[in-house]
């Protein structure tokens, strides 16, 4: 007996048939990647919104002039003008005081980074200043030695922060990156005490030669109380280490 070929009809049926069930699988596959990639982009825009923020604000652009008036400063105290140097010296507390005063009452002037560069800020000018002073025989070394050394390991310790809590890849352009904020400081009590205690010591030895008071034993002591509280903000970070550092994403 001879096998019986299927028709022309049959044969192009079953073709059909198949045809349109590798076409459905096909669109079955297509629409679980468009909605794999819509949920992946969408979490992917949740992760931006929470890292990327805007760095032009008032306080960090306050904070950026007071890092640009520290050489100035440093300058005017070697070349010993004291009198401008004062001024200059003024405003740059001026500054200082804007900027915190800004970021607490708009919370849209509020940054991660501003959190890192208005003490960075502070850092940067403090140090030029005692340098600067210590030059001019108005600071004993000793006490900007002690000074400089705990600004050197606090900025260290930044860096460590901020490569610790960086998503990979990390890249120097990521990590660079101002927009791309990770980590939010909060610095301790006796290290803001401690701020306001180094500034009063310059503000005083500034004013020192202009209203003759070189001298003073006011002003020795209050050498004391700034190498004081130095080691004691020193050791607070050291002591509270996390508490002090915010992580926002380490994704």
């Amino acid at each position: 007996m001879t096998a019986k070929l299927p028709g022309k009809r049959g044969l192009f049926g079953s073709l059909r048939w198949r045809y349109v069930r590798l076409l459905k699988a096909e669109l079955a596959f297509c629409s679980a990647c468009v909605s794999c990639a819509n949920e992946s982009l969408s979490r992917l825009s949740g992760e931006f919104n929470l890292k990327y923020e805007n760095p032009w604000t008032i306080p960090n652009i306050l904070s950026m002039a007071r890092m640009g008036l520290a050489p100035v400063l440093g300058y005017l105290i070697v070349e010993e003008n004291f009198d401008v140097a004062l001024g200059v010296f003024v405003l740059a507390g001026v500054t200082d005081l804007l900027d915190g005063f800004i970021a607490r009452n708009w919370a849209n002037q509020k940054s991660a980074l501003g959190s890192a560069l208005d003490p960075l800020a502070d850092k940067i000018l403090i140090s030029v200043l005692y340098v600067s002073l210590s030059c001019a025989n108005l600071i004993p070394v000793s006490l900007t030695s002690m000074i400089i050394l705990r600004d050197v390991a606090l900025i260290a310790a930044v860096f460590y922060v901020r490569y610790k809590t960086l998503s990979p890849p990390r890249t120097l352009s990521r990590y660079f990156n101002p927009c791309y904020a990770t980590a939010q400081l909060k610095p301790t009590f006796i290290s803001k005490m401690n701020t306001a205690v180094q500034l009063v010591l310059v503000a005083a030895s500034l004013a020192a030669p202009v209203f003759n008071y070189v001298d003073s034993m006011y002003l020795q002591t209050l050498w004391c109380i700034t190498a004081l509280t130095t080691v004691t903000s020193a050791y607070s970070y050291y002591h509270y280490g996390r508490k002090t550092v915010q992580v926002i994403n380490n994704k």
